[in-house]
This record gives structure tokens, sequence and C-alpha cells, in this order.
């Protein structure tokens, strides 16, 4: 069972600085907050996405996730990916990869839980594998090839995927 659920910190968790969140104050269920920063995705040359409207979901021990609305993302650019995958909370996810091919770099929820139905059809890139920008800030991954967390200076951790954190 999870024992942190964003009500108090592990004795391991960095205390977060001026500016800064930690991800073990984040709740669990996520929560799903609106941001009004600049986000922006980019492929090499080509803008992929940049939004002021984009939404945060904030779970404990990740990064957040941010999710930018379909109507800001140049849907020319991407093409459906092969495969899914089930979020507890969100739903069903499907993904998208570059017009070019290759692996997902985005994915999204057609269909996402009523609790996250805000979200519907907006799309999460994977900072690893394309380039996201949050009010001109260049997003670091999360650890672990799977999670989409954007991880950016005023997050402070430890984060879920980093080596040891399996248990959690």
């Amino acid at each position: 069972m999870w024992h942190y659920t964003g009500s108090e910190r592990p004795p391991f968790a960095e205390e977060p600085g001026r500016g800064q969140e930690s991800v073990w104050d984040y709740p669990r269920p996520p929560a799903l907050v609106p941001s009004e920063r600049t986000v922006r995705v980019e492929a090499g040359d080509v803008l992929l996405a940049e939004s002021r409207a984009a939404y945060r979901v904030l779970e404990t021990a990740s990064p957040p996730t941010y999710y930018l609305p379909a109507a800001d993302v140049d849907f020319d650019a991407l093409v459906a990916a092969p495969g899914s995958s089930f979020c507890e909370w969100k739903g069903a996810a499907v993904y998208w990869a570059l017009a070019g091919g290759g692996e997902a770099v985005a994915w999204s929820y057609p269909e996402p839980s009523e609790r996250f139905a805000a979200i519907r059809d907006a799309v999460g890139f994977y900072p690893g594998r394309v380039a996201c920008f949050v009010d001109g800030e260049r997003v670091r991954p999360q650890p672990g090839h799977f999670y989409g967390g954007w991880v950016t200076d005023e997050i402070v951790g430890p984060v879920k995927g980093e080596p040891g954190t399996g248990h959690w």
C-alpha cells in the first residue's frame, strides 16, 4: 500500500527552497491544476505545441505532467502510434509519434475519467523525446522510460523513477 499521500513528507525528501515545490506535497490521488505559464514543445525546428492554457497533474513523488489542449497542438506533425496504457486515475491512454515515425513522443486520453474530464484529448509530451519548455526553461525528463513528468528547477524530490525508487 502507498504510504505517502501528500499529507507528510518522508524523512528522505528534499526541503523546498523559496519558489520551489516538493513532489512529496502533491496529493494521491493526483490533482489537476490549470497553468497559465507558457508551455512550448518542439521537435527540432518544428513547433509541436504552445499554450498558456495547459493543465498540470500533480501526484505524490512525481514531477508535474503538463497536458496541452488539443487546440494548441499541431496534429499535422503527429501520427497515432501503436500501443495503449491504462492509468488508474485518468483511464485509457493513446499514443502519438512524430509524423516521420519512430517511438511515441506524446499521449492523450480520449475518454478520461470524470475527475480528469478537463484533459480530454489534451496532449502530454515526453520531455526526454522532444524539447519541452515552461516559461523558457528547458524541461528535464523524469527518470524512467515510461514516465512523462517534467522536471524543472522549481521542484525538489527525490522523484519516482530514480534508482532505488521501485518500491514507491
